[in-house]
Protein backbone atom coordinates (compact mmCIF):
# COMPACT_ATOMS: atom_id res chain seq x y z
CA UNK A 1 0.00 0.00 0.00
CA UNK A 2 0.91 3.12 -1.19
CA UNK A 3 2.30 5.62 1.52
CA UNK A 4 -0.60 8.55 2.59
CA UNK A 5 0.90 12.17 2.14
CA UNK A 6 -1.20 15.23 3.66
CA UNK A 7 -0.39 18.80 2.30
CA UNK A 8 1.35 21.21 4.37
CA UNK A 9 -1.53 23.72 3.86
CA UNK A 10 -1.49 27.01 6.74
CA UNK A 11 1.49 25.58 8.26
CA UNK A 12 3.28 25.81 4.82
CA UNK A 13 6.06 28.37 5.45
CA UNK A 14 5.44 30.62 1.97
CA UNK A 15 1.58 31.19 3.53
CA UNK A 16 3.18 32.91 6.62
CA UNK A 17 5.60 34.74 4.85
CA UNK A 18 3.12 36.06 2.42
CA UNK A 19 0.56 37.17 5.16
CA UNK A 20 3.36 38.83 7.06
CA UNK A 21 4.32 40.62 3.65
CA UNK A 22 0.73 40.69 3.06
CA UNK A 23 0.24 42.75 6.12
CA UNK A 24 3.18 45.11 5.51
CA UNK A 25 2.13 45.75 1.97
CA UNK A 26 -1.64 46.77 2.81
CA UNK A 27 0.06 49.25 5.64
CA UNK A 28 2.32 51.00 3.45
CA UNK A 29 -0.50 51.01 0.65
CA UNK A 30 -2.66 53.31 3.01
CA UNK A 31 -0.09 55.33 4.28
CA UNK A 32 0.66 55.69 0.39
CA UNK A 33 -2.95 56.68 -0.56
CA UNK A 34 -3.18 59.08 2.56
CA UNK A 35 -0.23 59.75 2.65
CA UNK A 36 1.11 64.32 2.80
CA UNK A 37 2.74 65.89 -0.47
CA UNK A 38 5.15 66.88 1.64
CA UNK A 39 6.64 63.18 1.89
CA UNK A 40 6.40 62.42 -1.32
CA UNK A 41 7.99 65.51 -2.18
CA UNK A 42 11.55 64.21 0.02
CA UNK A 43 11.45 61.03 -2.47
CA UNK A 44 11.91 63.40 -5.38
CA UNK A 45 8.12 63.11 -6.32
CA UNK A 46 7.59 59.13 -6.16
CA UNK A 47 4.81 57.68 -3.79
CA UNK A 48 7.18 55.53 -2.42
CA UNK A 49 4.80 53.76 0.41
CA UNK A 50 2.22 53.40 -2.31
CA UNK A 51 4.90 51.29 -4.77
CA UNK A 52 6.18 49.84 -2.30
CA UNK A 53 3.17 48.96 -0.88
CA UNK A 54 1.72 47.63 -4.10
CA UNK A 55 5.18 45.93 -5.14
CA UNK A 56 4.68 44.17 -1.17
CA UNK A 57 0.92 43.07 -2.07
CA UNK A 58 1.84 41.43 -5.19
CA UNK A 59 5.17 39.27 -3.89
CA UNK A 60 2.37 38.24 -1.32
CA UNK A 61 0.09 37.04 -3.74
CA UNK A 62 2.54 35.31 -5.58
CA UNK A 63 4.27 33.37 -2.81
CA UNK A 64 0.72 32.34 -2.26
CA UNK A 65 0.09 31.28 -5.86
CA UNK A 66 3.56 29.14 -5.21
CA UNK A 67 2.21 27.58 -2.32
CA UNK A 68 -0.87 26.67 -3.98
CA UNK A 69 0.40 25.32 -7.39
CA UNK A 70 3.22 23.50 -5.86
CA UNK A 71 1.69 22.12 -2.38
CA UNK A 72 4.39 20.34 0.51
CA UNK A 73 3.66 17.28 0.89
CA UNK A 74 3.94 15.69 4.51
CA UNK A 75 3.93 12.06 4.95
CA UNK A 76 1.41 10.88 7.36
CA UNK A 77 2.72 8.71 10.35
CA UNK A 78 0.95 5.34 10.92
CA UNK A 79 -0.39 5.24 14.43
CA UNK A 80 2.06 2.62 16.53
CA UNK A 81 0.10 -1.13 17.86
CA UNK A 82 1.73 -0.30 21.51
Amino acid sequence: MADKKKKAGAFDIRVVIAALIGLYGVILTILGIIGKQAEIDKAAGININLWGGIGMLVFAGLFVLWARVRPIAVPVDKPSAE
